[in-house]
């Protein structure tokens, strides 16, 4: 039983309890036995479901589609009654726990998510890895040296680990897709209004989504057709789908016309082993009957920068006031980068910033007019192959900072400030042994397409029986 999920998905599982082949208390138990011994060495979840919060949250797990499946929500942006909302911070420890739910958790338990617990992430979800002061560094399953990216590393680390099938994440500059792509995980970005974020408005001018990292596309399929959809006053709205995300892993993507790069104009050239999975990927993607070509969307990748890192730091800024609601952090309440970039936010004028924003409308024009011509952009998820514990400091100066982050995210950030879909498939792997994910994204609101071309890729080249060696 403590293995079920090395063998299942969660909708599987929640099959099995649904037809009372396994007990929900069964799974429940074994599951939690499984992440505490497997957290001593991964540190991924930050605090676990006890007594009565335990006993509130098994009650309030509804009969749909993920009956009586455990679950863990990162400690970012989502709100879980009865505990605090960190967001990584030693600062936000001390706030008194949520009244309420967020709208998305609100969902996810009634879609029959038992939630057990809260994942960690980065300080403010700042950094492409997971290693916060407070609370200490996420370890990847894959290998005990290294990162399983950020900010949603907790939650990758442990279903990496199978000890969870599916948890959830954000993703405000690539932090549903890095740790995917680092962790061997399928994550998927959903576009701009999918996913409401109430009772917030929005997160990063936009630039915000959350869904989860799962071992399978239909359970990320499934996920987003538990919790998409808008809620009254949201800032931004999307079309519905025009069936369930579900389904379109049930049936082929069709032809589709895909542009493959190796990277983005101005940025250093890729490792040759990310070269070589991207354009085996296109092989691969030939082989199934779609159009690949060489392409690329012309960019201002220094604009883009620029605009990301006034968004980011102005955000940080406000965020904390907000929050702080008059507190003064103390000396060793926040990281010295997220220090800085707050500092730095409260320097940008109302210009600059409707500046930045602006610089993500135009780039989202620009991107519009390259997928008139393409239905897909194939590249890496991360422009590296692993992430060494230490590659992006969080304690020392911005500059530092900000060389560990460009090498990152020059493929993920983009999908954000223009609000596109985008995921990260595990396709490809270095010859050690470790994962690299290549990135699809597509229109706004084509998520439908990306999750059929996902379940095609799944079908060609199963990645779920790969299993970090760490926990074997």
């Amino acid at each position: 039983m403590e293995n079920l999920f090395a063998t299942h998905d969660a909708l599987t599982v929640a099959g099995l309890i649904k037809a009372r082949k396994v007990g929900a208390q069964e799974v429940l138990d074994a599951t939690l036995a499984r992440l505490r011994r497997i957290n001593g060495k991964l540190n991924a979840i930050t605090d676990f479901y006890e007594g009565d919060l335990l006993e509130r949250s098994v009650a309030a797990a509804g009969d749909g589609p993920f009956q009586g499946v455990p679950f863990v929500v990162k400690q970012l942006v989502a709100d879980c009654a009865g505990t605090p909302t960190t967001a990584g911070s030693r600062f936000f420890a001390r706030e008194p726990v949520a009244a309420a739910d967020s709208i998305a958790v609100a969902r996810m338990r009634r879609a029959g998510l038992v939630i057990v617990g809260r994942s960690n992430t980065s300080e403010f979800g700042l950094a492409p890895t997971t290693e916060p002061a407070f609370g200490g560094a996420t370890i990847n399953p894959w290998r005990g040296d290294l990162s399983p990216g950020g900010s949603s590393g907790g939650s990758a680390a442990v279903v990496a680990a199978r000890a969870l099938p599916i948890a959830h994440a954000t993703d405000g500059g690539g932090s549903i897709r890095i740790p995917a792509a680092l962790s061997g995980l399928f994550g998927l970005k959903p576009s701009r209004g999918r996913v409401s974020f109430a009772p917030l408005g929005e997160t990063l001018a936009g630039a915000g989504a959350q869904l989860g990292v799962s071992i399978s596309v239909r359970d990320s399929a499934a996920l987003l057709d538990a919790i998409a959809g808008s809620a009254p006053g949201d800032p931004y709205g999307i079309p519905p789908a025009s069936d369930s995300f579900l389904a379109a892993t049930q049936r082929s993507p069709g032809r589709l016309r895909i542009a493959f790069s190796h990277s983005l104009k101005g940025r250093p050239a890729l490792d040759p082993v990310l070269v070589g999975a991207v354009e085996e990927t296109a092989k691969l993607l030939e082989d199934l009957g779609h159009q690949v070509e060489q392409a690329e969307p012309a960019l201002d990748g220094a604009a883009m920068g620029t605009a990301f890192g006034t968004v980011m730091a102005a955000n940080t800024f406000t965020t904390l006031q907000v929050r702080a609601n008059g507190r003064v952090p103390g000396a060793g309440d926040l990281e010295p980068v997220t220090r800085l970039t707050a500092e730095q936010g409260s320097k940008i004028s109302a210009e600059a910033y409707i500046r930045a924003v602006q610089t993500f409308h135009r780039t989202a024009r620009q991107l519009g007019s390259f997928f008139e011509r393409y239905d897909v952009l194939l590249s890496p998820t991360v422009a590296r192959t692993h992430l060494p514990l230490g590659t992006v400091r969080m304690d020392g100066s911005l500059a530092d900072y900000e060389e560990g982050l460009a090498a990152l995210v020059p493929f993920t950030s983009l999908c954000n400030m223009t609000g596109v879909p985008a995921m990260s498939v595990p396709l490809a792997w270095t010859g050690d042994g470790l994962p690299l994910g290549m990135h699809f994204v597509s229109r706004l609101g084509a998520e439908e397409m990306l999750f059929s071309l996902a379940a095609q890729l799944e079908q060609a080249r199963p990645w779920r029986e790969r299993r970090p060696p760490l926990l074997a």
